[in-house]
């Protein structure tokens, strides 16, 4: 059977997460607390960068999240988390690409600085551009692909669901916001979605991890 190493509270094994449940692919699941678990050594030999989340399917091992979904995406085929449509596929890969690159990066400075600080309203700034692009290329379709929950709507829907947390909703973008309502009515959102007192967890544990990196 699948082994799926995760966090609960992390992001990237969130994205992992529901992609098998979407998919229904039997796992055992093997929670990692983070506070030297992952530093243990049957780990580093699976995961030597010593993050979350990491899979052994049949002896092969993966990293990677995004990597781990086009994995299980090729492996288990059905149901189809890619649309085939040209068009449609290229608009997944850059979407998810946006939200790994652009979006992800600015949701730091949105959990750790005041919101008065140059660089919380420059990361605000920066995600309501995301969000407006992520409107605009959703347009009218259910989600991102078309009809079909894809890859993208996992991967977005797992990265901007921190925003509601800090302040930022997504009223200002009708379609967007009808598409994360659709997405949180899912079971595979329902059973991994993070409550407001698991990511007042995430953040003190996020913090503290922070401030142990940059201790003399």
């Amino acid at each position: 059977m699948l082994k799926f190493y995760y966090n609960p509270r992390s992001p990237m094994a969130r994205r992992v997460w529901r992609g098998l449940l979407e998919k229904d692919i039997p796992f055992e699941g093997i929670v990692m607390n983070l506070n030297g678990d992952q530093f243990q050594p049957d780990y580093l030999q699976i995961h030597p960068f010593h993050h979350v989340p990491a899979i052994v399917d049949d002896g092969f091992r993966m990293i990677e999240s995004i990597a781990i979904l086009e994995y299980l995406e090729i492996k288990y085929p059905s149901p189809a988390l890619l649309p085939k449509d040209t068009q449609a596929l290229a608009t997944v890969r850059m979407v998810q690409m946006v939200s790994t690159n652009e979006l992800v990066p600015k949701v730091l400075p949105l959990i750790l600085e005041e919101q008065d600080s140059p660089k919380f309203i420059q990361a605000k700034e920066h995600v309501e551009k995301v969000l407006g692009f992520f409107a605009e290329n959703l347009k009218d379709n259910y989600y991102f692909g078309g009809e079909n929950l894809s890859l993208a709507d996992i991967i977005v829907g797992t990265d901007i669901s921190f925003l509601p947390h800090l302040g930022i909703d997504f009223s200002k973008y009708p379609n967007l916001n009808n598409w994360f309502e659709r997405l949180m009515q899912r079971e595979s959102w329902k059973t991994t979605e993070m409550s407001p007192e698991e990511y007042q967890q995430f953040k003190r544990v996020l913090i503290r991890m922070i401030q142990q990196k940059v201790k003399p």
